[in-house]
């Protein structure tokens, strides 16, 4: 038993992803050809991906948001986790960057699940919102600029089910949301977090997974 979450060191980071990852192929080649990446912080851990991909069947989702793609691995891991009439919305403004992704979306087979749009995610969010997508989309992942995370959830609170995840990456930004700052990304999500704590229209957990990973269900 312990009272609080567990320090991982290396020799136990490795066991834990020795005895529970299971990546595809191309996630795995997708994650190498990331690894040299000027930016590749930004992308999400193995193990974070794989408890995305669970929660993901486990609602049994078919349509899906991604808010921030980079190069494209956690799109990658919802595609292959969604059925074969499955469908995300994967919203960034970098043409480099999810470039690289591109072909590992096809040679896993799974391109044609995948519809990215190239343009500010909050007005490609307020698109759907007009088209009438209210509560048609019963998962949605966040993980782009901080300033811009509440406006985000409350575009994807709209777009998503009742019963529907939000999960939001980065909510702990390296321990620095625990301490006075004055810098904009580590208030915003210091802001955010208290936001989330206080809101009533979901059920919340923030867990200290890879950056800090918040999930938040639609109530």
């Amino acid at each position: 038993m312990s009272r609080r979450t567990l320090a991982l060191d290396d020799a136990l980071y490795d066991y834990v992803l020795a005895h529970s990852l299971r990546e595809h192929p191309q996630l795995a080649a997708l994650r190498e050809a990331t690894r040299t990446h000027p930016h590749a912080g930004m992308q999400i851990s193995p193990e974070q991906g794989q408890l995305m991909a669970l929660l993901v069947k486990l609602i049994g989702a078919r349509r899906t948001i991604e808010v921030g793609v980079f190069t494209g691995y956690s799109t990658l891991v919802v595609a292959l986790a969604l059925p074969a009439d499955g469908q995300v919305l994967a919203c960034d403004i970098s043409d480099e960057y999810t470039r690289v992704g591109r072909e590992f979306w096809e040679r896993a087979g799974v391109a044609h699940k995948i519809r990215l749009v190239l343009a500010p995610a909050a007005a490609t969010l307020d698109e759907r919102i007009a088209a009438g997508d209210v509560g048609r989309y019963d998962f949605a992942f966040i993980d782009a600029d901080k300033t811009g995370y509440d406006d985000y959830y409350e575009r994807c609170l709209k777009l998503v089910r009742t019963g529907g995840l939000i999960a939001v990456d980065n909510t702990l930004w390296s321990g620095k949301v625990a301490q006075p700052s004055t810098d904009a990304d580590t208030v915003a999500l210091q802001r955010f977090n208290e936001k989330l704590h206080r809101d009533e229209r979901i059920d919340l957990a923030l867990l200290p997974l890879g950056d800090g990973f918040t999930l938040a269900r639609k109530r």
